[in-house]
């Protein structure tokens, strides 16, 4: 395939009707644009206490560490759901699901995704002059012109939904195990409920299909390679660029790599750990080898806390244990709106810019990167849409600790409605207006249970949420009024926004298959 958007110059591609103008970058001379170039890395399923420089129990993350002590390190920081699909769409368009309309995951076969009326984050650096690339996991729907080359991206490379959502001949380590694809020809195999084995997972190169089934031993090779690619060819450009990179890890399955043959005896997450390390690693290196290191944002960060119901090859909350969860039943984790589910690792690097050895206390969100990146970059933020994020460039870059006085967690499958906004962050506060427990690795349960008034938690003296202040102290009596005024207000301004409702419907010819006349779709590899 090659990078046909290198290669052509103002050359269209028809694709579902639409017309994808593809430009050669390289190919201007004029002077070096200064304006910062932005690297996004975006982890899968990581727990907060899977960064070493977070929790001194991991061992794994030399790479991060360094960027943490040589840069800024969040340690209350969230993701804007607990799940994948509503927590990337929040980090491209800056809103919560009840704007953006993804409120759950995208399937192998949606006809839909990320609604079309809104405005990604690669949309508008794109429309600023940026050069713009992805690689790594999608998951925001990839039927038609829902496809990332159609959102804003002038590059794509990387897979289009979650790694298990498809069969491949390396299956890796997943809990339960899941079988290798069928051999050419071959039946389709009874398999747990918890395998696909019906199409295989493919790999994008722009609209094109390369592998299928992806070798997830390769997997993050190749996105080393393209990544180190793009920012060569950006950076020579004289543009700047924007790079997200949405790791496959630590989402399972777990791939058996050479590295976790040669890991001394490591357990496989932890082997997963130091690979996701050592590819962030050679992506910051790459950048610090070109003309662009000086004016290089990394902003590293994960998508929702671990998955717990896979056990030992699940991540570490840290401190925050859900325990009045845990009581109760099932996981506080992924899928939750527990500490667990939702605060998530996070760091800033931009030598000479942002302050050294600095750990910020301030309240932030994934939701902020679409607006402080626009910022720094010097665009400008649609006019017609309301944000959730805030331009948090003071907090990066002047150590302010100022950000959010009020966040809001949306229910991301343990408990009610998808997207419903029934768990609020009041300062050092936590309510709780619903509480459930998402599958744990036992296989148990927490039952839903509606709480009004709330159960409130005080994560100043209890990070752990294990034991909820009493309702009749002047404590709660002093702070759910403010919760229950946050919560309206936030409700009336999402029902006077303008708001966009995702297309959930499927369709099995909407599966992503480089050749449907082969069982489990299966192609010649790139």
């Amino acid at each position: 395939m090659g990078w046909l958007f290198l290669k052509v110059l103002l050359v269209g591609v028809s694709f579902s009707g639409f017309l994808y103008p593809l430009v050669d970058f390289c190919t201007r001379e004029k002077a070096a644009d200064q304006r910062p170039n932005f690297v996004i890395i975006l982890a899968d399923d990581m727990g907060w206490g899977d960064l070493g420089a977070n929790w001194a129990e991991t061992k794994d993350t030399a790479n991060l560490d360094k960027m943490a002590a040589e840069g800024m390190r969040f340690v209350d920081f969230h993701a804007a759901a607990s799940t994948c699909s509503p927590s990337r769409a929040s980090l491209l368009t800056g809103r919560l699901g009840l704007r953006n309309g993804v409120t759950r995951n995208f399937a192998v076969t949606s006809l839909g995704g990320l609604p079309l009326n809104e405005t990604t984050l690669a949309e508008v650096l794109q429309q600023a002059g940026y050069v713009t690339g992805m690689i790594g996991k999608w998951h925001l729907g990839h039927h038609g012109s829902y496809h990332p080359n159609f959102r804003g991206f002038d590059y794509y490379f990387g897979i289009p939904y979650s790694h298990d959502m498809g069969c491949t001949d390396t299956p890796g380590y997943n809990h339960p195990p899941c079988p290798a694809c069928p051999p050419g020809g071959g039946p389709l195999r009874k398999h747990e409920r918890a395998c696909y084995m019906d199409v295989a997972l493919p790999l994008y190169e722009n609209l094109h299909i390369v592998e299928q089934p992806v070798n997830l031993s390769s997997l993050a090779q190749k996105y080393a390679k393209k990544a180190a690619q793009f920012i060569q060819q950006a950076s020579a450009s004289r543009r700047p660029f924007l790079l997200y990179v949405a790791l496959a890890h630590m989402h399972v399955p777990i791939s058996a790599t050479q590295l976790l043959a040669n890991a001394g005896g490591q357990r496989p997450y932890q082997a997963g750990l130091r690979e996701m390390d050592n590819l962030v690693g050679q992506i910051k290196d790459k950048v610090e080898h070109t003309a662009a290191k000086d004016r290089t944002f990394f902003w590293f960060t994960g998508d929702n806390g671990p998955w717990s119901q896979k056990c030992e090859l699940a991540g570490s909350t840290g401190p925050f244990g859900g325990l009045w969860q845990t009581r109760q039943g099932g996981s506080p984790a992924k899928q939750t709106t527990w500490e667990g589910g939702h605060r998530v690792p996070a760091l800033a690097y931009w030598p000479g810019r942002v302050p050294a050895n600095v750990t910020s206390t301030a309240l932030l969100s994934v939701l902020d990167i679409f607006p402080t990146v626009v910022a720094l970059a010097g665009a400008s933020l649609p006019q017609d849409r309301h944000f959730d994020g805030l331009d948090v460039s003071s907090v990066l870059l002047d150590k302010s600790q100022k950000g959010h006085r009020v966040l809001f967690h949306p229910n991301s499958g343990a408990a009610g409605q998808y997207g419903a906004l029934q768990a609020v962050r009041l300062e050092q506060y936590k309510a709780f207006f619903i509480t459930g427990g998402a599958e744990a690795c036992d296989g148990s349960l927490g039952p839903e249970q509606q709480h009004d008034p709330p159960l409130i938690f005080n994560l100043e003296t209890d990070v752990a949420e294990g034991v909820p202040l009493q309702r009749s102290s002047a404590e709660y009596q002093a702070v759910l009024p403010r919760v229950r005024k946050a919560l309206a207000d936030v409700l009336w301004d999402v029902a006077n926004d303008n708001v966009s409702g995702a297309d959930y419907r499927q369709d099995p010819s909407a599966a992503p298959c480089c050749n449907p006349n082969h069982i489990a779709c299966r192609c010649l590899t790139a």
